[in-house]
């Protein structure tokens, strides 16, 4: 995707307030709501409108590169069975399951007519497709970037959801087009219907409704149930946030900080001249058990290693992410980053798609600035180092950042 020429937006001020969320500053929001309770805004986005139109969005729901589901309440579904389908068919339940699940590409024909209820297509991480999505994901970077996830579209038509369920994270709603009752309530019960593949609840109970026009927007902190129905056609963004599991996260970390160890660094051998005659042969060493002990603590006190580790996971693309390459900057331009780069930094390096780079001085305030804002002026790539200059012009022949006028 090519970089549009005006330049992008700074991001949200933590202390300014905005109509995104109702008036509160984003430093107010994240200590009253986020993680602890819902908050109802409305005309959050004045003029909301889809990021793009509905025959755009079925086209994109077509490519290979592109992660879509495509979700049907069979109770509403025509008693004949349609044409095959071209797309991959996801473990549906049985008929009586009331649901069917299928994963994308979808062709045209694949999808259900438009006077069918009960539909809706979800299309993931738009905001690497759609430059209108990408700047929509933007105002939401009062949340680290390590946190922000992608921007997800769902398309409906009358009735159509995916019905009672949870998340694991905190999500924003925002109405785009037509309207959609969402019905929320505290998670009590988790418990799942049987022999039907979408995680619905059992058991919901909403304890508040609102009916959302587009413009207004719904946030939810995790683990509280939601179920949204469709009244006509309507579209809905979700704006989505990573949550990583302590325990995959460290396995992550761990395997790519021991594939990253020097091994031209010298062999440490476990070594036992002490080690008795022994009639117990199956027993293992107690020595032995101690240097694999020590080997382990002294890889965890390397907090330098698995910081890079990390930042280098945290900005990994994902699976479906490509680059198309690029040419060196010309003379005289500042630099936006492509929106499918992830980008961080820490105190001493700056990571961007799985990579990391040792930073310090003028060359460091500059990554961070690009980092932060995602795009550098001119004048200010005009003063960088040529290290700082050969790695722009790298970047912007990969394809992860091209040039601004």
């Amino acid at each position: 995707m090519n970089a549009p020429a005006s330049t992008p937006p700074s991001p949200p001020s933590p202390d300014t307030p905005t109509p995104l969320l109702g008036g509160l500053t984003p430093r107010t929001f994240m200590r009253r709501h986020w993680q602890k309770k819902p908050l109802l805004i409305r005309n959050a986005v004045p003029g909301a409108q889809p990021p793009l139109d509905r025959a755009s969005l079925f086209a994109l729901a077509g490519q290979e590169d592109v992660e879509s589901r495509l979700i049907v309440q069979q109770r509403f579904a025509p008693v004949k069975a349609p044409a095959k389908a071209a797309a991959k068919a996801s473990s549906a339940g049985p008929a009586d399951a009331g649901w069917s699940l299928q994963h994308g590409p979808f062709a045209r024909r694949a999808l259900p007519p438009l006077q069918q209820p009960g539909w809706t297509l979800l299309v993931q991480g738009l905001d690497l497709h759609v430059p209108a999505a990408h700047e929509l994901l933007q105002r939401f970077r009062f949340v680290p970037d390590a946190r922000l996830d992608d921007l997800m579209i769902s398309y409906a038509t009358e009735g159509g959801g995916v019905g009672p369920h949870y998340d694991s994270y905190d999500v924003f709603l925002l109405q785009v087009h037509g309207q959609r009752r969402w019905r929320i309530g505290r998670l009590k019960d988790d418990s799942l219907q049987p022999d039907v593949p979408l995680k619905i609840l059992s058991n919901f109970e909403p304890e508040h409704e609102y009916l959302l026009e587009p413009g207004d927007m719904l946030y939810l902190p995790p683990m509280w149930a939601h179920d949204g129905i469709a009244q006509g056609e309507c579209m809905t963004c979700s704006i989505g946030f990573r949550v990583p599991e302590a325990t995959e996260l460290a396995r992550e970390v761990l395997i790519r900080f021991v594939e990253e160890l020097d091994s031209e660094a010298p062999r440490r051998l476990y070594r036992d001249p002490k080690q008795d005659a022994t009639d117990t042969p199956g027993l293992v060493p107690e020595a032995l058990e101690h240097f694999a002990a020590e080997a382990i603590e002294r890889l965890l006190k390397d907090r330098d290693g698995l910081r890079s580790a990390l930042g280098e996971i945290l900005t990994e693309p994902k699976p479906r992410v490509w680059f198309e390459g690029g040419e060196s900057l010309p003379e005289g331009v500042g630099v936006r980053l492509n929106a499918r780069t992830r980008m961080v930094y820490d105190g001493q390096r700056v990571f961007a798609n799985g990579e990391s780079w040792r930073a310090a001085g003028q060359d460091a305030r500059m990554l961070r600035e690009l980092a932060d804002q995602r795009w550098l002026s001119a004048r200010t790539v005009a003063r960088a180092s040529t290290a700082l200059r050969e790695l722009l012009d790298q970047w912007s022949e990969d394809g992860w950042l091209h040039p601004l006028p």
